[in-house]
């Protein structure tokens, strides 16, 4: 314990040339700031970073200064100090830094959870009533951070900020912060020495939290050098701003601002009581001094270290849906294809859509998910799940636990109070009512569900899906639709340890049509991410690319989905984009021919093997991040002792590449060196630079090995 006498800095984090400090003084809040060496000992105490570590917006209390932003909150302008504790929970340090505001009688604990070893840190807030009175919230900062590159102006600072969509998600953009769209020049110094009022906002709203803009990004400098990767921990609405704020120096300065919901963006307005407690969504934030890709790298590194458990020792999962059965299981059409499986050498065989359907129309009937009788006449589908485990594979189920169709049996058996709703009615979308997982009858319907089928036909994979999403949130036994959601976010979560506590032997993929869900709230508990529904194989590469940024490779479940009628080289292609990250095999492997389906045991084989190496990867793009239209894409795993690059082509003439990697012995390990094409020529042209030419009238893929030096 410190207290405000004997302390004004505190030292989060150092690694020689950039340091992260806690900076505070009698007459202003706490600030977190970063600073490089030379600027250590420029530091002046009497000059605080203006930025509160905390904002937070009250009916009541508003801002100081007029703005549409979060920043220069009266609360957050008049928190104090108070003391801080450190306590070491390996890897972790964590610091609460506790402040206290004596007009609206709100005490707020700022915790810090600081992974020292790869200069990163959770954070989040909260906040108690000490006052008589309630307080009704509005925004609640998780983290702010003035100057979150140091001393880097806003001038030579870029974003990359992911934008997502159904079958288009994680596209990346790297985009200067001084724009015709985003902080302009304003002589703010001339206008009264007043900050901007505006900011650069990237908001996610409903409980798809990645169905819009990617819930990480990064702020990095022009030069290559400083660099912070970012991150909402949320599997529910959030913002981040970016916004210029005027320096005790006349100098404008960036700000970075991560909330979840606020009731400017969400309709979130959250009533504490009296002694009461409110605490905030968690965000995290990783830096580096070698540039945007270091940074991601970073951020890896903490969500390995944040993941709950991690139970997928078998990598490979075949999954009957994509290209292939499309929600039309059958005992006639799956018995095939589980042999196929089997012999490619997948682990995984899971049964998609569709299997409890009778009427071929189940969009709005969905509930009860009991097997179909018609899909499975003899033997029924325990007959299915016996063949899968007799061929080796753990058998696994698509399963959409969170919604009841309109016609469902389930929809009239419970009580409106299991149910999402506004005003009294239930909210219906797109033919599907959405549990409330508060609702003591809504998670004993889904623990019964699961425990049922877990217990009766003992499968070990469940697809978890998510098809449509609520809006603002629910009104019932709430203060705003805002609250409610938030209340249904955590419920989920809670709901979710309660499935890993009863069957910690499940491995449970998280998928949202797609990518629309995937954030790290619920993928410290999920072992495999879904990065998309994208079935043209020559769409899905910077899909698989970019999917990296925000998620570890080890969870990012690729589509490949080999055809019989489709050529050598498109079957490798679309192995290759598996490959790029956790492979999740679909395809009618039952009907190709023995040369065929070699090219995809070759690939299954190398997917297996790396594996190990795979799960302690780092990301990284030896062509830079990719663009939806690229001809070129290309994105590393770096292991120890050697990486995988995947790279595809998917232009139409002659082309060349020079590709950035690690130093090092290349050859192609994708397809093997049996296969026989003079397509591809990989040089090595200096230590860290291999040059490709493809020539080729078609798109093409390739696997290399670099073997370190």
């Amino acid at each position: 314990m410190a207290n405000l006498a004997s302390a004004t800095e505190l030292q989060l984090w150092a690694d020689g040339s950039i340091r992260i400090l806690l900076r505070w003084n009698m007459s202003g809040p706490v600030a977190i700031t970063v600073v490089s060496s030379s600027e250590v000992e420029e530091f002046d105490p009497t000059a605080i970073n203006e930025q509160p570590l905390v904002e937070l917006l009250a009916v009541g209390h508003g801002r100081s200064s007029a703005n549409l932003r979060n920043t220069s909150t009266a609360i957050g302008n008049r928190l104090r100090y108070v003391r801080h504790d450190v306590v070491k929970e390996d890897p972790w340090t964590v610091y609460d830094i506790v402040q206290h505001d004596p007009i609206s009688g709100l005490t707020v604990t700022s915790v810090l959870r600081v992974l020292e070893s790869h200069g990163a840190l959770e954070s989040w807030t909260k906040v108690r009533n000490d006052s008589s009175i309630a307080v009704n919230l509005q925004a609640v900062s998780s983290l702010m951070i003035g100057r979150p590159i140091a001393s880097t102006p806003i001038s030579a600072t870029r974003s990359i900020e992911g934008t997502s969509e159904w079958l288009g998600e994680t596209r990346w953009a790297n985009r200067p912060l001084r724009n015709q769209s985003g902080l302009p020049r304003l002589d703010l110094a001339a206008h009264q020495s007043q900050d901007s009022r505006g900011s650069i906002s990237l908001i996610s709203q409903g409980t798809w939290s990645s169905g819009q803009r990617v819930p990480s990004g990064v702020l990095a400098a022009e030069d290559g050098g400083r660099a912070l990767a970012w991150q909402v921990t949320h599997n529910g609405p959030w913002r981040v701003e970016f916004s210029e704020r005027l320096g005790h120096n006349e100098r404008g300065y960036l700000v970075l601002g991560m909330f979840g919901p606020t009731d400017a963006d969400h309709a979130w307005l959250h009533i504490l009581p009296s002694g009461a407690e409110f605490t905030s969504v968690r965000v995290a934030v990783a830096f580096a001094d070698t540039g945007w890709q270091s940074a991601i790298a970073h951020m890896s590194e903490l969500r390995r270290a944040s993941r709950r458990r991690s139970n997928h020792n078998r990598p490979v999962i075949y999954n009957d849906y994509m290209n292939t059965l499309m929600g039309d299981p059958t005992t006639e059409k799956l018995l095939p294809l589980i042999d196929a499986a089997a012999q490619t050498g997948a682990d995984y065989f899971c049964i998609d859509c569709g299997w409890y359907d009778e009427t071929g129309d189940w969009w709005d009937s969905v509930g009860e998910w009991t097997p179909s009788t018609t899909r499975f006449p003899d033997g029924g589908l325990i007959r299915v799940i016996e063949h899968i485990r007799a061929k080796g594979l753990i058998p696994g189920l698509w399963l959409e636990p969170e919604v009841i169709g309109v016609r469902s049996p389930m929809a009239n058996k419970l009580p409106d109070s299991a149910f999402l709703q506004r005003n009294g009615v239930r909210i219906v979308e797109h033919d599907r009512y959405l549990l409330d997982l508060r609702s003591p009858a809504a998670r004993a319907h889904l623990d019964a569900v699961v425990d049922r089928i877990v217990n009766e036909y003992k499968v070990g994979y469940f697809k978890f899906d998510y098809n449509v999403t609520p809006g603002l949130g629910t009104d019932l036994n709430a203060d705003s639709p805002g609250d409610g959601l938030l209340q249904q976010n955590r419920a989920q979560l809670e709901w979710v340890a309660g499935v890993f506590e009863r069957h910690p032997e499940l491995v449970i993929e998280n998928c949202a049509s797609g990518g629309m869900r995937a954030d790290y709230a619920l993928l410290e508990y999920f072992d495999v991410q879904s990065t998309s529904d994208q079935q043209n194989p020559l769409l899905y590469p910077p899909v698989a690319a970019g999917s990296l940024v925000s998620m570890l490779p080890d969870q990012a479940a690729n589509w490949a989905y080999p055809q019989p009628e489709m050529t050598d080289e498109q079957i490798v292609f679309t192995m290759c984009t598996g490959i790029a990250g956790r492979l999740q095999l679909s395809g009618k492997l039952d009907q190709m021919s023995a040369e065929q389906r070699e090219l995809v045991v070759q690939g299954v084989e190398l997917a297996k093997n790396w594996f190990p190496t795979l799960r302690n990867a780092r990301p990284f793009w030896p062509l830079g991040l990719p663009q939806w239209d690229s001809e070129w894409v290309a994105v590393g795993h770096r292991g120890e002792y050697e990486s995988l690059v995947v790279v595809w082509w998917r232009g139409k003439d002659n082309a060349q590449a020079v590709l950035e990697v690690p130093p090092g012995d290349v050859s192609v390990v994708y397809p093997a060196p049996t296969y026989e094409s003079s397509a591809w020529e990989v040089n090595i042209e200096s230590p860290g630079r291999v040059r490709l030419a493809v020539s080729s009238p078609h798109p093409q893929a390739r696997v290399l090995r670099i073997r370190h030096t």
